[in-house]
Formats: structure tokens, sequence, C-alpha cells
């Protein structure tokens, strides 16, 4: 049973399963045969079936190394430290789409859904990671990427920095324990927001709202302070 091509590297979120393939009006979904046999081998008992959860294992653990080393910059995970994360998001993966996989109705190439629920596992294993060592100082090169992440465009390096210095000041300053918290994990290490969601037992509304609020004040006090222009069109 040959690999399909990579999940979509952006997609994070949390995997859905698909629906049945029996639908009023509309022919069932067939099955490519190489999804018909990660099936029908997950769904079978004995040698077959450890056999197909071992190939099935080393392909989830290859996309969750490389998962990682894309987000490398993000996470500054290391060492038998990033090597038992990827296990660990290579394990659960596999656990998940045994127990799913009788759910798969063929909408996507078996492979490129369940890569997707190893990519959903590495994410909320980094949003963990973060929540353990959210006290750490971040560096400066965190700060230095900020305005561009917000979408703000200084014009030379100087004026960068010293937008970088107002941000960083700013969110001290304004933002509430919550809200720097939220800030600093969705704009600087680009903690996912499904994987927040799952850590703090909360929705993505509340997120959104927090984030709303932040990035409001961080506007504000950068305005008053004249680094933005009033009613600038970036997305701070």
């Amino acid at each position: 049973m040959a690999a399909a091509d990579d999940v979509d590297e952006e997609d994070d979120g949390e995997p859905v399963l698909e629906a049945s393939g029996e639908r009023p009006g509309q022919p069932p979904v067939l099955l490519d045969a190489v999804s018909q046999g990660w099936v029908d081998a997950l769904a079978s008992r004995g040698v077959r079936y450890e056999e197909a959860c071992s190939r099935l294992h080393a392909e989830l653990l290859r996309i969750a190394f490389k998962e990682l080393h894309r987000r490398r910059g993000r996470h500054r995970i290391s060492g038998p430290e990033l090597d038992d994360l990827a296990h660990q998001s290579a394990n659960d993966a596999l656990l998940a789409i045994t127990r799913k996989a009788g759910g798969f109705r063929g909408e996507s190439r078996f492979t490129t859904w369940a890569y997707k629920f190893v990519v959903f596992e590495v994410s909320t294993k980094i949003g963990r990671h973060f929540w353990r060592t959210a006290g750490m100082p971040l560096e400066t090169e965190d700060w230095e990427r900020l305005p561009d992440r917000l979408g703000m465009d200084p014009e030379t390096q100087s004026q960068a920095r010293e937008l970088a210095d107002a941000l960083h000041r700013a969110v001290d300053e304004v933002l509430t324990v919550h809200q720097r918290r939220v800030f600093v994990a969705v704009v600087l290490h680009a903690v996912p927001l499904e994987a927040l969601v799952k850590e703090w037992g909360t929705n993505r509304n509340a997120v959104y709202k927090t984030m709303f609020d932040a990035r409001r004040k961080l506007r504000s006090r950068l305005e008053a302070q004249g680094y933005l222009d009033t009613g600038a069109g970036g997305r701070a």
C-alpha cells in the first residue's frame, strides 16, 4: 500500500470523520484501490492488522518529524524531546485512526486523511509544550519578527526594531495576563487555534474575542505613541 502525497501543510485543524458514502440522490463514493487496501487491512485481525499498523505508524512518524521540522523556528524543541514528541504524536494519531478507519468513505486518499490526524497531534503537543515553558523569556528575534506577522510594514531595519520594541512594551504594559498569554501563543509562537481550544477546554469564539481585544489595545497604544497612523490599515 503506497503512501499518498503528504497532507496540506497548513491544515492543522482537528480531523473530521467523513460522512457515509450513502447519500440521498447520489451514488456512494468508491474508494481507490490503495485506500481500500488500508481500510480492509485495518479492519482485519492478526498478522495483517499488525503489519498495516506498523506500516502506517512509520508513515505517521515521518510526517510528524516533517511537521516539527517545518515549525522548528517556532517551538525550539530539539534532541530527545523532539524525538519523543514525534513518537507520541504518531502513536496517538495511529490510535485515533484505527478507531475511526471504518468511517472513512474516500472523499480524499486514505493516507491524506490519516496524515491530518498526526499533524493535529503535533499541533496539540506543541501547544502543550508552550504552556509548560510559557514563563521562559522571549528572545529578541521573537519580537523583531512580530511587526511582520501583524501585517505592519516598517520601511527600514531601524524602524522595524523601534516598532518591535514598542510592541514589546505595549504587550507588557497594556494587555492583561490572559490577553498576553493568548497573544504570545498565537502570534509569536503560532500555536494552532485548535490546540488552544483543546488545552483550555474553551471554544474558538472565546479565543477570537481575546485576540480581538488584545490587537485593539495594541493598536491604540501604537497610534497614541505615533508609531502608526490613526486608522492605518495594518492588522494589529
